[in-house]
């Protein structure tokens, strides 16, 4: 009898650890082909013993057997943050030398620690929300996003920096983050949405409201014009923009822009301003430390802003929707 979900998929993530184990002191584990078989072979069985869990009561949820076993692969990214810091050694030296090296950069292994922490939290929330048969679009909507923009800048980045020349068959192992999420998006997008419970009167008042009334609104207005100026400004930077403003900027606040890596000039937030200050860095294109505070002042308004946009979206959905279309009694739409 299989373990009741998510006990069965948790357990599986945790898997990793001896797995990576043992894969690490396999001797074929020296040649790149065998490596990129290795990760082959570990899916295909993770995906086996994940139907002999649930067996007699499989998953209505396909997305199931999706969030299962990117959980597995994200524990393994865990390892590779943890072995590559030195807090552990002897799981995963293997693929590092023979899989895929430019993990070991700072955005490497940023990104290795984003997806072994925050995303496999989100992938255990999902999958106790499948088991309970409750609605995670919110929560589905957020990894979306997050894995989409990190996949967004990890691919390119791998391919057009300086370790373009390195890639090797695990290279291809990267392609499920590619396609599955896309598959996975438009099913959670097609989910039905829990309609707020609003009167018509509440929403036309929203509607009613003018710029003014809504002072939450214009300092978003205002924080969204920042943003778009601040990001055509960093495209400038890592164009090579000759102005002193930019070689100002780029030498004394974000030299990391400089990089070779190539990660920087595609960008992601989280793992830009952990590489901007990471050991692993070269000091030379880290920020200077009385530059701290001004790169992550910037660099956090211009992270949280969104969070804060689409919170309030979420919390305030009343101007959003449409006149007179919802019942006082239980929130259901009119037509």
């Amino acid at each position: 009898m299989g373990l009741p979900e998510p006990a069965g998929p948790f357990l599986l993530s945790l898997a990793a650890v001896p797995v990576s184990y043992v894969a690490n002191s396999l001797s074929v584990a020296s040649d790149p082909v065998s490596v990129a078989g290795i990760g082959v072979i570990v899916l295909i069985g993770l995906l086996v013993l994940l139907f002999f869990f649930v067996q007699g009561n499989p998953p209505k949820d396909p997305l199931f057997y999706v969030f299962a076993v990117f959980s597995f692969t994200s524990v393994i990214d865990l390892i590779i943050w943890l072995e590559e810091d030195g807090y552990i050694s002897g799981f995963i030296e293997f693929y590092m030398k023979e899989g895929e090296p430019y993990l070991r950069t700072s955005h490497g292994l940023l990104i290795c620690l984003w997806d072994g922490t925050v995303h496999y939290l989100l992938y255990l929330v999902m999958l106790a929300a499948i088991a309970r048969g409750k609605d995670y679009k919110a929560v589905g909507l957020f990894w979306l996003g997050s894995l989409c923009m990190s996949m967004l800048v990890f691919i390119p980045g791998n391919v057009i920096g300086k370790y373009g020349t390195e890639i090797r068959p695990a290279f291809l192992l990267n392609v499920p983050y590619i396609f599955l999420p896309v598959w996975a998006g438009i099913r959670i997008l097609r989910r039905c949405h829990s309609i707020p419970k609003l009167s018509p009167e509440e929403v036309e008042a929203a509607h009613n409201q003018g710029i003014i009334q809504r002072p939450m609104d214009i300092v978003l207005i205002v924080y969204l014009l920042g943003a778009i100026i601040f990001t055509v400004f960093r495209g400038l930077l890592v164009l090579d923009c000759p102005s002193d403003s930019c070689f100002t900027y780029i030498y004394q606040y974000e030299p990391y822009l400089r990089d070779p890596v190539a990660y920087p000039k595609v960008q992601a937030q989280f793992a830009h301003i952990g590489s901007s200050l990471y050991h692993r860095t070269p000091y030379t294109y880290r920020v200077p430390r009385d530059a701290w505070w001004v790169f992550l002042i910037s660099n956090s308004m211009y992270t949280f802003g969104l969070q804060l946009l689409a919170y309030r979206c979420f919390r305030n959905p009343a101007f959003f929707l449409q006149k007179s279309t919802y019942l006082v009694e239980d929130g259901k739409k009119l037509n």
